[in-house]
């Protein structure tokens, strides 16, 4: 399995390459742009270039983008709608250009409205965005905690969007603290297989490219986004060896978004680094 960290690009594309390099990292997660705006971020094809050069010599592949927190493809609004589509369309534009494998997105919110009716809206949404998206790029769904009318939060639901898209290149990615929140036990082996059998009936393990791994406190089924160290909460060591250890995530990616400043994310790559040659001994 690749695993690597979120890194700010906030001192710049080469910056988040030496950071990634010097904690270890094998992959990559960056936010394009401003994750906080709906403005799209430009394209400057010389500094993506590097980042590919450089990421590539480091051992560091593949990359992800992580697309706005603003993105809602489930809204009744039809101006977030349409700045939603704007971004995730010009993100997946960017990311073929620049060499970077996936563009990891959340789904949003159906509010008050029927979840048939949201849902229909994700999928035209969804195949809208894919239409006009050059090949070498994967557009991912990440799972959410199921508060209230959070689109995607079970396996059942990602895997009936997989299905009516009917699109290559869209893809999952399952984030451990959400999937906790969700209710699915992490926690242990068998937690772990109930878990990975599970998305292979719901999603197919082959639409699961990526995983976002984070621990969290928050309590099981307890439908909140809350990141925390990994192996201390309630994932804890056990559920991380489980997944480093299951045959058939192998050939996955896993991105940790562990809070923190720098020295916590040396103590977090070091902890999965550890927990994975213990689990592959």
């Amino acid at each position: 399995m690749r695993v690597g960290l979120h890194v700010s690009i906030a001192s710049g594309l080469d910056a988040a390459v030496d950071y990634a390099a010097r904690l270890g990292c094998t992959a990559i997660q960056i936010f394009s742009g401003n994750a906080k705006t709906y403005r799209v971020a430009s394209f400057e094809a010389s500094a993506f270039a590097r980042f590919q050069e450089r990421r590539l010599a480091a051992g560091i592949d593949p990359a992800a983008f992580h697309t706005s927190y603003l993105i809602n493809l489930a809204t009744d609004d039809a101006k977030i709608r349409a700045g939603s589509l704007r971004l995730l369309k010009n993100d997946l534009q960017v990311a073929a250009a620049g060499g970077v494998a996936y563009v990891n997105t959340h789904l949003g919110s159906y509010g008050n409205r029927p979840r048939a009716e949201g849902f229909a809206q994700v999928v035209t949404a969804l195949e809208e965005a894919l239409s006009a998206t050059p090949p070498g790029v994967t557009l991912v769904m990440e799972n959410s905690a199921g508060a209230g009318q959070l689109c995607g939060g079970t396996l059942e639901e990602l895997g009936e969007l997989v299905r009516a898209v009917g699109h290559p290149q869209l893809g999952v990615c399952l984030d451990t603290a959400h999937s906790w929140g969700a209710g699915y036990a992490l926690n242990d082996k068998d937690g772990v297989d109930r878990f990975v059998e599970a998305a292979a009936q719901a999603v197919s393990l082959e639409r699961v490219c990526m995983f976002h791994f984070n621990d969290t406190q928050i309590p099981l089924g307890g439908h909140r986004d809350r990141h925390y160290h990994i192996g201390e909460g309630n994932i804890g060591f056990a559920g991380f060896r489980a997944l480093a250890a299951h045959p058939e995530l192998r050939d996955k990616v896993a991105i940790l978004e562990t809070p923190g400043d720098e020295a916590d994310d040396a103590r977090n790559m070091q902890t999965v680094r550890m927990i994975f040659e213990g689990a592959l001994a």
